[in-house]
């Protein structure tokens, strides 16, 4: 049935206000961020370039599945026709001519692009302004830009990133379903896509399910084409990953936990629950002022990005 869902503002008397900066190429976050914050009209959401996003979008209740007490007020894109349609669709009441214009009217910022190289040039006004800033997956393709971006940090927790797969309940295991697997020794990751887009997808859970907080010890990219294999070992611990990066081919975005007893496959299937966690997860730091997220194995992924996409493919 038809329906426009008030936005956050109309029904929490003062909600946290969020900027959105986007879009880039592939990316439908602008639209499903806002959306989780504010509910939507699904009229103009039917004409997103994201089908997948008015599909899990329509199979949730709004406004009671929406994140409360926090509202989308303001947003920018490169390109205004895309804003309109944007806001449109995700019940925004404001557009900004230039993403410096919203700093003064919000309490914090969603950068909602997955273009790492463009992140530092966003983010810095905001952080300079002393705004929290929820960035979008991967925080960096260096360790070097990671760390020139944290050490603009206002106060620790000021920075929120990661991929939201890392929240989804159904990439977890349980501990009963650890001891059946006799312990995880080894993670394989599939993604569809592009390592510097995707690869953190597995990356970020298959840390979690080993339970690292730092870069492998080895570690060896191949490919051809658009396709990207890394494999990485941990000497000590005894961890060894695989990561799968799959380009134009069809692919979940999966893995596979393998322990000395059993082995169990992790499919990521619902996008909704995990993008409203980790945006619950940011809007709490920014409450309370505190880091939300694991920075070690943030660092760490940076790291295996990086030396992923360093080494030279091979036929």
């Amino acid at each position: 049935m038809p329906q426009t869902v008030t936005p956050a503002a109309a029904t929490s008397p003062q909600p946290l206000r969020l900027g959105v900066i986007g879009s880039s190429p592939g990316n439908g976050h602008p639209y499903s961020w806002a959306a989780i914050c504010n509910g939507y009209n699904d009229k103009a959401m039917a004409d997103c370039p994201y089908p997948g996003i008015p599909a899990y979008l329509a199979q949730r209740r709004f406004p009671e599945d929406r994140l409360k007490a926090v509202a989308v007020t303001h947003l920018w894109t490169q390109d205004p026709a895309q804003s309109r349609h944007i806001a449109a669709a995700s019940l925004i009441p404001q557009i900004v001519e230039n993403p410096e214009d919203m700093i003064s009217a919000v309490d914090g910022l969603l950068l909602a692009r997955d273009d790492a190289e463009n992140h530092r040039r966003f983010a810095l006004p905001f952080l300079r302004a002393g705004l929290p800033v929820c960035i979008d997956k991967p925080l960096a393709l260096s360790r070097q830009v990671a760390d020139e971006l944290l050490a603009e940090e206002r106060y620790p927790g000021q920075i929120f990133a990661g991929t939201a797969v890392a929240w989804a309940a159904e990439m977890t295991l349980s501990a009963e379903e650890r001891r059946q697997l006799g312990g995880v020794r080894h993670v394989s990751g599939v993604t569809p896509k592009y390592w510097d887009t995707y690869g953190v997808h597995i990356i970020e859970p298959a840390l979690q399910l080993l339970g690292l907080e730092r870069a492998p010890d080895e570690l060896m990219a191949t490919g051809h084409g658009t396709v990207r294999l890394v494999n990485a070992v941990w000497h000590d611990e005894g961890f060894s990953a695989q990561f799968a990066a799959m380009g134009g081919l069809n692919a979940p975005i999966a893995l596979t936990a393998h322990g000395e007893t059993g082995h169990r496959q992790l499919v990521f299937t619902d996008s909704f629950s995990a993008f409203r966690n980790a945006l619950e997860q940011f809007c709490e730091g920014v409450r309370h002022r505190e880091r939300r997220f694991n920075l070690a194995r943030t660092l760490a992924v940076t790291d295996i990005i990086e030396r992923g996409r360093a080494q030279e493919l091979r036929a």
